[in-house]
C-alpha cells in the first residue's frame, strides 16, 4: 500500500482515506457483517483431517487489495502468455511431440508424469484446448517483480470467492465504488459458459453443458452450486449421466437429454471406472471413448495435470519461448529438480533456506518451509526426501509482499498471493483481478485457507 517514502501508493490513496477516517468499532462491526453475510450465504469449505471433515466459513478481510491499470496490465499478459503455450504444449505432446524430439523437454518427464493419460494420444480437441480454466497462483516481491509459484490447469477452485468477495464489499463499501472505477468481475459465469459453448463439438447448433461435482460432501460443493446456477445450467453427479449409442446422456424427468460440454471437477482418476479407477462412484462409465470419438468436450480435458506438476512448471520459460517465440512476461521462481543428485546435494545442505515441495502436493500440505520449522522437522522431511527424491522439488523462501489487512490490532500487513483465473474457449481472457488469498496469522506465508489463510477482494482500477 505504501511507497518506499512512506507515502500511500496513487492506487490506495481514495481508499485508505476513506477507511482511516472510520472509527475502529465502525471497522469491527464491518467485519461482523461481512462474517454474517457469508454465513448467511454459504460460503463455506471444508477441511480434511484424521478425523474426517469440518467444515468452516472462510475468513473474509474487509480492506481489500487494489492494483491499478498498469500493474494489472503486466499479470494479464503474462497469464494469457502462460495459458496459451500450456494448451499448445498438451496439444503437441498428445500429437507430434515436436518439444520431446528438439529435447527442450526431458521425454521422461512427460511419461513417467502420472497425469499423462496415453489414451488421449492423438486425440482432438476443439480448437485444441485442453485446459479451458486455469487458475495462474502469482506473488510479487517487488514493484514490478511478479512471480509464478505454480499452475492450475485441472479443476482449479475459488472462483466463486472472487465473485462473493465483491458482492460483500459492494455492501459495506458503496461509497468506494462509487468514486472509483473498479473493473467488474460479476461476468464471469456469462463469459465461462459463452466459452465452454464455443468448445462443443462441431456437429452442435444449440450445445448443453451441465456441471459435473463429486458431491455436497466435496470441499468446494458451494463453488459448483453456486457456478451451475449462475450459469443457469444443471448441476450433475456421476449418477445423473449415462453413455449409450456413442453419445452422453442426462437422466431426467422427461426422459434423456443428450449432453454436449461437461465442466467437470471431479480427477482425471474418478471420471470413467472402466478405464481408469476401477472403483470409482463418482464418475461416467463409458464417458473416455465418448470424449475419444469427439461427441463429447470435458473441460478441462483428460490429461492436463501433466503440464502443470511442479517438476514440470520449471520449464515453463522454454515451453513459452518453444511455441510462442517470446520472452516470459512473468517470472519463474528457481526450482531445484531434486530428482537430480546435484540438486538434491545442494537442497539438503540448505534444508533451512529453502521451500521444499512435494511435486503433486496442493493447499498447503506436504511442503518443508525450511526457515519456519524445527531441526527435527527438517530432519524428518530429509528422510522423505531420499525415500522418493523425484517426489519433490525446492524454492527458495521468497519476501512476499504484503497488504493491508484488517486485524484484531486494527490494520497490519500480511502476505498475500493472487490467483487470477484465465478462460480459454474462443478465446483466451482473464478475470480482472482474481482471487487475493492472505495469511491472516503474523509472518505467515502460507494462504491456503485449510492452513488458516483467508480471503480478500481485489480491485482492479480501470484507469
Amino acid at each position: 500500500m505504501r511507497r518506499p517514502d512512506g507515502g500511500i501508493r496513487a492506487a490506495y490513496r481514495d481508499f485508505w482515506k476513506r477507511i482511516e477516517e472510520v472509527p475502529r468499532e465502525q471497522l469491527l462491526l464491518k467485519q461482523a457483517e461481512a462474517d454474517a453475510l457469508f454465513r448467511r450465504v454459504g460460503i463455506t469449505f471444508l477441511v480434511y483431517g484424521e478425523g474426517g471433515s469440518t467444515e468452516r466459513l472462510i475468513p473474509f478481510d474487509i480492506v481489500p487489495r487494489i492494483l491499478d491499470a498498469s500493474e494489472w496490465k503486466v499479470i494479464e499478459e503474462g497469464c494469457i502468455q502462460r495459458v496459451k503455450a500450456l494448451n499448445a504444449f498438451l496439444h503437441d505432446i498428445y500429437h507430434d511431440q515436436e518439444i520431446l524430439r528438439a529435447g527442450v523437454v526431458p521425454k521422461e518427464m512427460v511419461y513417467r508424469n502420472p497425469a499423462y493419460r496415453p489414451e488421449m494420444q492423438g486425440v482432438d480437441l476443439a480448437r485444441r484446448v485442453y485446459s479451458h480454466v486455469s487458475g495462474i497462483d502469482i506473488v510479487r516481491i517487488g514493484p514490478a517483480d511478479f512471480y509464478v509459484l505454480e499452475d492450475n490447469l485441472r479443476t482449479p477452485s475459488g472462483v466463486s470467492y472472487v465473485l462473493e468477495n465483491r458482492e460483500v464489499m459492494m455492501r459495506l463499501f458503496p461509497e468506494a465504488f462509487a468514486r472509483q472505477r473498479v473493473a467488474p468481475v460479476g461476468n464471469y459465469p456469462e463469459r465461462l459458459l459463452h466459452n465452454l459453448r464455443a468448445v462443443s463439438p462441431g456437429d452442435v447448433s444449440e450445445p448443453t453443458v451441465v456441471l459435473l461435482t463429486p458431491g455436497r460432501y466435496n470441499s468446494a460443493y458451494f463453488e459448483h452450486l453456486f457456478l451451475a446456477e449462475q450459469m443457469g445450467i444443471e448441476l450433475v453427479e456421476g449418477r445423473d449421466l449415462f453413455v449409450r449409442d456413442g453419445r452422453v446422456w442426462m437422466r431426467t424427468t422427461e426422459g434423456p437429454v443428450r449432453v454436449d460440454v461437461i465442466y467437470r471437477r471431479i480427477d482425471d482418476d474418478f471420471m470413467d471406472p472402466l478405464a481408469f479407477r476401477a472403483d470409482s462412484m463418482l464418475g461416467v462409465p463409458g464417458i473416455l471413448s465418448v470424449v475419444r470419438a469427439g461427441r463429447v468436450t470435458l473441460a478441462n480435458g483428460f490429461g492436463a495435470g501433466v503440464a502443470d506438476d511442479k517438476a514440470m512448471y520449471s520449464f515453463v520459460p522454454e515451453i513459452i519461448r518453444f511455441y510462442l517465440g517470446e520472452k516470459p512476461v512473468l517470472n519463474n521462481v528457481q526450482t531445484w529438480r531434486l530428482g537430480e543428485p546435484e540438486a538434491r546435494a545442494y537442497v539438503l545442505e540448505r534444508l533451512h533456506e529453502l521451500v521444499v515441495k512435494e511435486v503433486h502436493g496442493s493447499g498447503g500440505y506436504g511442503m518443508l518451509v525450511g526457515p519456519a520449522a524445527t531441526k527435527a522437522e527438517r530432519e524428518a522431511y530429509r528422510r522423505r526426501v531420499l525415500k522418493d527424491p523425484g517426489n519433490f522439488i525446492a524454492q527458495p523462501t521468497l519476501a512476499l509482499s504484503t497488504c493491508p489487512t484488517f486485524s484484531k490490532a486494527g490494520i497490519a500487513p500480511r502476505h498475500v498471493d493472487l490467483r487470477p483465473y484465465v478462460l480459454s474457449g474462443e478465446t483466451t481472457s482473464v478475470i480482472p483481478g482474481g482471487l487475493t488469498r492472505v495469511a491472516l496469522r503474523a509472518g505467515s506465508l502460507v494462504v491456503n485457507s485449510s492452513q488458516g489463510g483467508g480471503v480478500k477482494d481485489t480491485w482492479v482500477l480501470e484507469r
